[in-house]
């Protein structure tokens, strides 16, 4: 499975993201954590001579494609919200979004 973001980077993405209340990017890193140990568990079952290999060889490439679209998605949104590509943190513009919401509720 090819990984454009790491673990740690996918962590980092939900870290900032729970922070500052911008719960979009982290979504779509949870949604990528998610497929990933999807396809770790079927490339277990694949191993298990019981198993019928076409039912999970097709999830297994479901989910590969999946993946990419997701990871696809989540650099055009970092992109499109300005967060940094190599620290992954939120642009100041949307950390200020979230301060003058909380603003307004005091």
């Amino acid at each position: 499975m090819e990984m454009r973001y790491t673990s740690q980077q996918l962590e980092k993405i939900v870290d900032e993201a729970t922070i500052y209340m911008c719960a979009c990017p982290a979504q779509v890193a949870v949604q990528l954590r998610y497929l990933r140990e999807l396809y770790r568990y079927q490339t277990r079952c694949q191993l298990d001579p019981g198993n019928d290999q076409a039912v999970h060889q097709t999830i297994a490439a479901a989910t590969l494609e999946a993946h990419a679209l997701m990871e696809n998605c989540m650099e055009k949104v970092l992109t499109m919200e300005g967060w940094d590509p190599i620290t992954l943190k939120m642009p100041e513009g949307l950390r200020r979004k979230r301060d003058d919401f909380l603003d307004r509720d005091e």
